[in-house]
């Protein structure tokens, strides 16, 4: 694998960052999620985000890193519950790319979830590299059922194609998606997303919590968008892109003259000020969505396929 490792950046050095090349070989994206999935198992084992914080990065990153944080205060002796996380079944997709960052996806198997105790979902992970000196880190994790993973366009030899940023060729251009996405949670505009679980029924459980007895609560849903947090798009069979990208959600409740917001065990670890009448929650969120291509009957109609969200940070007042 070292032999491989090296060849590859060789040949980087030589031809230089605008050959377009497979971002990764097969072995090299098992031996990735290979080393993922030790380092992931380390630090869940000893609640310590010492152990994989070389191994994620970007969304992914900062929700992990953040809840071993708060979980090591909890459980100072380590998780007394773990189970090791097994990733089997593996299927890679990997676009064929010019330049730097590189990246992949993993469709795996896991042991953490079945749908309904029976059909298993998959784990669908996010390898991305910046540079030939650079780990390989896991930046974005969806879940979704088989049926819900699109099919990639490939060429004959088996490389996926990248969409650029700024494309055209979809109905929403993957460098507006974050901006766009926080926008239409926070006001309901612009209309480009499909009803469901994570946008529609997102928007309709935040009006019901809004005000409940004793506690109000507010919203603020921001774009997060550069370095590793910037999206990333493969294209599809049916002219469309799967894209993942990250919002972030901020929470403020306040409560009632008299009474004090409850402060879960997990968000005092990470709480910073007193909670004397307002909590504020920071979280951040990976999203998988489909985008059509442009023109079509479903033009601007982005369908969140899945949002993996955790807390990053908490401020009392």
């Amino acid at each position: 694998m070292t032999v491989l490792s090296l060849t590859a950046s060789a040949c980087v050095t030589v031809h230089g960052e605008r050959e377009v090349v497979p971002a990764a070989t097969k072995a090299e994206a098992a031996e990735a999620l290979k080393e993922f999935t030790e380092a992931y198992n380390a630090a869940d084992k000893a609640y310590d985000p010492a152990l994989d914080a070389g191994r994620v990065t970007g969304a992914l990153g900062a929700i992990n890193q953040a809840g071993l944080r708060a979980r090591s205060v909890n459980y100072p002796d380590g998780n007394p519950q773990h189970v090791p996380l097994e990733l089997t079944d593996a299927k890679y997709t990997i676009p064929k790319k010019a330049g730097w960052p590189r990246w992949f996806v993993a469709d795996v198997d896991s042991n953490r979830d079945r749908d309904n105790g029976t059909a298993d979902n998959r784990w669908v992970l996010v390898f991305l590299r910046n540079g030939a000196d650079q780990l390989w880190e896991a930046a974005y994790l969806t879940i979704l059922s088989p049926t819900r993973i699109p099919a990639f366009r490939t060429d004959k030899d088996g490389w996926a194609e990248p969409v650029a940023p700024d494309s055209a060729t979809l109905a929403v251009a993957p460098r507006n998606l974050s901006e766009e996405y926080a926008s239409y949670i926070q006001t309901g505009k612009p209309e480009h997303f499909k009803d469901g679980l994570h946008t529609s029924g997102w928007r309709a459980d935040r009006k019901k919590n809004a005000n409940v007895p004793g506690m109000s609560t507010q919203y603020i849903d921001q774009p997060l968008e550069t370095d590793d947090f910037a999206p990333l798009a493969l294209a599809t069979e049916d002219g469309g892109a799967l894209v993942f990208f990250t919002v972030r959600n901020y929470e403020r409740q306040t409560a009632a003259k008299g009474l004090r917001p409850k402060v879960h065990p997990d968000v005092k670890a990470l709480l910073t000020g007193e909670v004397k009448s307002t909590i504020t929650k920071e979280r951040i969120a990976g999203q998988a969505v489909a985008v059509p291509p442009a023109g079509g009957a479903e033009a601007g109609k982005v369908t969140v396929l899945g949002r993996l969200t955790g807390l990053t940070a908490a401020k009392g007042s």
